[in-house]
């Protein structure tokens, strides 16, 4: 029977692999791997010989047709991608879609993603949430920052290590120096980082140790920054 499977692969440490996503990339006639040389590594040290076959970014458009027929003709499909769940800032999303409006069964199997781990190592509120992303490069930068900067939800965003600088610096523009962050890089691996503190905190910090990896950055939305205030003004008065 015809299935697309969405299968997360570990962010790091290979021991978060789960048992059935072996089991369901053993099983499947074909793999969808982002980056056929980087998930040829954990197939092989899974031991899982199934074929793959390249779907990323810059071909899905073209590809998804393709795969929609092979599932039609009652093949079984799995999507990873380099690292994490599939569609978390990741391709994904048309070949979801297309499944659906084509009546083929999806199915998401539970596993490692990189903000949920950042957004509770944090010590930020987690009750409520927003997740951003990558932040666009230039065009509609300045006009997302104007938006998150009234966010009362606390934000996740995905941050290149070469960016991180800037963006921190951006921060202490658009929220300001006394914003509470976290800074997490290289989740689940050897050399994991969480780095708390205000906005100009944590950009002293990367500014004297250059950031490398992974990075999630996790923001306190403006309420917390007006209680954090408004406690601060109690304690000076009393």
């Amino acid at each position: 029977m015809s299935k697309l499977y969405i299968v997360p692969t570990p962010i790091g440490n290979l021991e978060d692999m789960t048992f059935r996503a072996i089991r369901i990339l053993k099983e499947v006639d074909l793999i969808l791997a982002e980056d056929t040389r980087t998930s040829g590594k954990l197939l092989k040290h899974f031991e899982i010989g199934t074929h793959m076959y390249s779907h990323h970014m810059h071909n899905e458009h073209k590809t998804t047709e393709n795969l929609i027929s092979r599932l039609k003709a009652g093949e079984t499909i799995a999507l990873i991608s380099d690292a994490g769940t599939p569609a978390i800032s990741d391709p994904g999303f048309l070949l979801t879609r297309a499944c659906i409006e084509n009546g083929i069964a999806v199915e998401c199997l539970p596993g490692a993603t990189a903000f949920v781990p950042a957004l509770v190592n944090s010590g930020l509120p987690n009750d409520k949430f927003v997740f951003e992303g990558f932040l666009p490069e230039k065009k509609g930068r300045q006009t997302r920052y104007l938006e998150l900067a009234e966010e009362t939800r606390t934000m996740i965003l995905y941050v290149s290590p070469h960016k991180l600088l800037k963006t921190l610096a951006e921060f202490i523009t658009y929220f300001g120096e006394e914003r509470t962050i976290c800074v997490c890089r290289e989740l689940s691996k050897l050399h994991e980082e969480n780095v708390r503190g205000t906005a100009r905190e944590v950009l002293t910090h990367f500014e004297k140790i250059a950031p490398r990896g992974e990075i999630v950055v996790v923001v306190a939305g403006k309420t917390i920054v007006k209680e954090a205030k408004k406690n601060k003004f109690q304690k000076e008065e009393e």
